[in-house]
Parts: C-alpha cells; sequence; structure tokens
C-alpha cells in the first residue's frame, strides 16, 4: 500500500484529512544563524521506548550534518505526570530547548502565544497539511512542526486468536461483547487488555469512540465547546458506559491496575490477550520489541451500538516545540533540528527506526513501500469515508483528569455515570482558563 493511495482517503473526512503537499526537502541549515563555536541543544522525548529508538539515531545523524551543534536527549514521563512536566518546566524557565509533545488540545493548555516560539516563518510552514497546521496553531502563531505520522484509535487485535476460535470482526458493541465472552470462555486468554499501570492508556474507550458520537451527532465538538453538551448524556455518556461494562464482566485481563503498555503489547503480540483498545501507532513498538508477530496483529473501531454509526477515530501526530526561553545560538540550533527531522534524511530515519500507524502530514516523509498488514484495516475505514478526528482537533476543551477518572470507572470504584460527571467538572477550570465564552 502506497502512502499516496492511504493519505487521498484521509483528505475526504473533512478535520482529519492529511494533504501530503509539495515541500521542498529541507536541509540542516534550513533556519536560524550559524554559531561562532560548539553549542549544545537539549532535546525532551516521552520515556516509551519507540519514541527513543527514534529520538538516538535522529540525533546523532543530525549532529554529524551539524559538527558544531550536540543533542542532549531528556526524558519526561507518560500521561498526566509529563503533562505537569511540561507546565512546571515552561513556568519556571526550565524547558529543554526542542521538546516533543501532543498536538490539539494539549498545546492550547500550554498558553502557546506566551510560553512558545512562532515557527510559521520556517521554510517547511506554508508547506505542511493545513489541518495539522490549524492543531499547532493560535490567531497569533503557527508553534509546531509534525513530527511521527497520524493514526487512530482503535482496537487492536490477535488475529490467530480470532481465527482460533472463529470470531469476525465486529461492527457493533454488543457484537464485541459477545466475541469478549467467547474468548473468556475459552480460557487462557484475557479477552480485553487494560494497562493502568500506565495511567493515559486508560482513555481509549472514551477518546476513540469519538467518531461514533460525531456519526449520530455532527455538530457535537461545537456544541460542547459551547457547553451546551456533556458526557453525562447520550450519545457521549457510552465511552463511560463501556469502560464500567467491560470490568463488571470480568473480561479484563486480571493485573489491569498494574500492566503497563509494554506488558499489554506483549500480552497482545504473545495472544495470551485478545484486544487492547489502543492508539494504532502502538504497532512501531511491536515491530521494534516483536517483529516477526507484526503480521498477527489487525485493528478495528471501537464498536458503536449501531453498526451505521461505527466510525475510526483519527489523531493527528506530536509535534516538536521551541520554548520562548531558548535564544540566540540555541535557538537558531533548534530550529535546523527541526528543519532536519522533517528533511528527507530524518524522514528517512523514522520510517527506519519506527513502523507507521498512520500517513505522513508532510511531502518529505512517506511510507515505505511495506507496511503493516494492520494499516489496510484502517484504510478500509478511510476508503468507506467511516472516519473522522478526535475530539481535542476539533475542540480546544479537555481536562487534565480524565485519566485518573477512567481509571476508577474502569476498576469499579466509580460508576460510569460518576465518572461522566466527574468528567464534565473537570473540564470547567481549563475551559474557563482558555476564556471560552459560556463557562
Amino acid at each position: 500500500m502506497s502512502a499516496r493511495s492511504l493519505t487521498t482517503r484521509l483528505i475526504a473526512i473533512g478535520g482529519a484529512a492529511v494533504l501530503i503537499g509539495g515541500l521542498t526537502a529541507c536541509s540542516s541549515g534550513d533556519s536560524g544563524g550559524s554559531s561562532g563555536g560548539k553549542v549544545e541543544i537539549s532535546y525532551l522525548i516521552d520515556n516509551g521506548p519507540a519514541t527513543a529508538a527514534t529520538a538516538k539515531p535522529l540525533i546523532a545523524a543530525f549532529e554529524k550534518a551539524n559538527p558544531d551543534i550536540t543533542v542532549k536527549l531528556d526524558t519526561r514521563p507518560q500521561g498526566t505526570d509529563g503533562d505537569n512536566l511540561i507546565k512546571t518546566q515552561l513556568s519556571t524557565g526550565e524547558m529543554a530547548d526542542v521538546f516533543n509533545y501532543n498536538s490539539g488540545s494539549l498545546l492550547q493548555a500550554l498558553n502557546p502565544d506566551n510560553t512558545l516560539v512562532d515557527l510559521s516563518d520556517q521554510s517547511w510552514a506554508k508547506d505542511v497539511d493545513p489541518q495539522f497546521t490549524k492543531v499547532v496553531s493560535t490567531s497569533k502563531g503557527m508553534y509546531g512542526a509534525p513530527f511521527g505520522t497520524s493514526f487512530g484509535g482503535a482496537i487492536m487485535y490477535n488475529k490467530k486468536v480470532y481465527e482460533k476460535l472463529g470470531l469476525s470482526v465486529p461492527t457493533t458493541w454488543d457484537e464485541f461483547i459477545a466475541n469478549s465472552e467467547k474468548i473468556k470462555d475459552a480460557g487462557d486468554v484475557a479477552p480485553i487488555i487494560q494497562t493502568y499501570g500506565d495511567t493515559w492508556t486508560s482513555q481509549l474507550f472514551v477518546l476513540a469512540d469519538f467518531a461514533n458520537i460525531t456519526a449520530q451527532q455532527s455538530d457535537w465538538a461545537s456544541e460542547y465547546t459551547d457547553h451546551k453538551e456533556s458526557y453525562t448524556k447520550d450519545p457521549a455518556f457510552a465511552g463511560f458506559d463501556h469502560l464500567a461494562e467491560v470490568e463488571d464482566k470480568g473480561l479484563l485481563n486480571q493485573d489491569y491496575a498494574s500492566a503497563t503498555q509494554a506488558n499489554g503489547l506483549k500480552m497482545l503480540t504473545e495472544g495470551t490477550g485478545a484486544q487492547y483498545p489502543m492508539l494504532t501507532n502502538a504497532i512501531s513498538t511491536i515491530q521494534q520489541d516483536n517483529p516477526s508477530k507484526v503480521d498477527d496483529i489487525g485493528a478495528f473501531a471501537i464498536p458503536a451500538q449501531d453498526a451505521s454509526d461505527t466510525r475510526l477515530t483519527i489523531w493527528e501526530p506530536n509535534g516538536l516545540y521551541v520554548p520562548k526561553t531558548t535564544t540566540g545560538d540555541k535557538l537558531s540550533a533548534a530550529k535546523k533540528f527541526i528543519a532536519f527531522a522533517n528533511s528527507s534524511e530524518g524522514c528517512g530515519i523514522q520510517n527506519d527506526t519506527g513502523t507507521p500507524g498512520g500517513p505522513y502530514v508532510i511531502s518529505t516523509c512517506s511510507l515505505p513501500s511495506s507496511v503493516p498488514p494492520m494499516i489496510g484495516d484502517l484504510q478500509k475505514y478511510l476508503d468507506e469515508e467511516k472516519a473522522s478526528p478526535a475530539l481535542e482537533f476539533l475542540s480546544p476543551i479537555k481536562g487534565p483528569n480524565l485519566e485518573k477518572i477512567c481509571i476508577q470507572v474502569g476498576s469499579g470504584i466509580s460508576s460510569a455515570a460518576v465518572g461522566a460527571k466527574q468528567y464534565d467538572q473537570d473540564v470547567v477550570q481549563q475551559a474557563q482558563q482558555l476564556g471560552i465564552k459560556d463557562w
């Protein structure tokens, strides 16, 4: 499957469209001035193994091309702890010179107009897909460069387990539960994997259900932003209800409370766990740790109650950002590093060290000629125009405590109704901080 065929289908899904433009290859010296001596900059990434697997060779290649610049690699936790660390470092002036972080609502929560460097004057900026530009920008500037691919939020599943038990990909929630109960009855295999040891992974049943919400109510995101919709009502309540149901029916792995994403992916590839609600860019970790198992993994959208409403939720890639505390020669070096990451050489390193979970959003980055079969599973939703963007790309509102609330619901500590109400309360402060009307 070519990058062109996959990307062409993304054009049809509106806000999640990824149009790979005609970017002229960025050279490593594309931005900023040169330093009179050796310059050291720092680069902050999350602590996921796949992230480091790309960052290290990228740095090595950049330093070889720019012998006057040294890049020091730092890591941060994932999830809420990592979000809070970034906010703290930005507020105290201790942020790394370049950092890799989410686009969309989590970026907006960083108050980018006051904390980040506007990159809209860079030579690559005008050629980035407009939909990505939107999710790293405000009315005052464009603050991020793309890094990595777009990807889906889905149920990744072990195809061999499905084949052994004669299961078909579900198109409704009831079919999904029926499949899960058959897996449970067969014994030895956890029907649904959850990994609350990495708190951020708890959110998938809620966040990846958003395309199904849009299918039922196309203006839900704008109504939510205007404080006219909430998670305590259908169709949005379904995500919390799903979290509670799978725990209540005993469909989870026994160690779900402490298991990490690495544990979950290991279970999935080994067939000791059958289904894992996860972002599809996790296929890159499987490629790194268990390359012989990549072909065993498929993916399907989180099913809606009605098959006609089942859609795939799409995420834009992360961005590379520079804090305003980076100045002078360090700023020039930071801009060079970002340009290099999006050059043909930088994109080649991304392909060589990871497995794309979807298409790139910049023309210097193309998918390799061979991609995992799972990407073909995503393609079907795109071909049928049954995909749409995650809420964070349509609304700036996302509460900081969603993952913790999801863990409480998904562990049976709180009911779905209580969790949904708590999350509706959680977003109020952020909406007010962003100055959104009617909050």
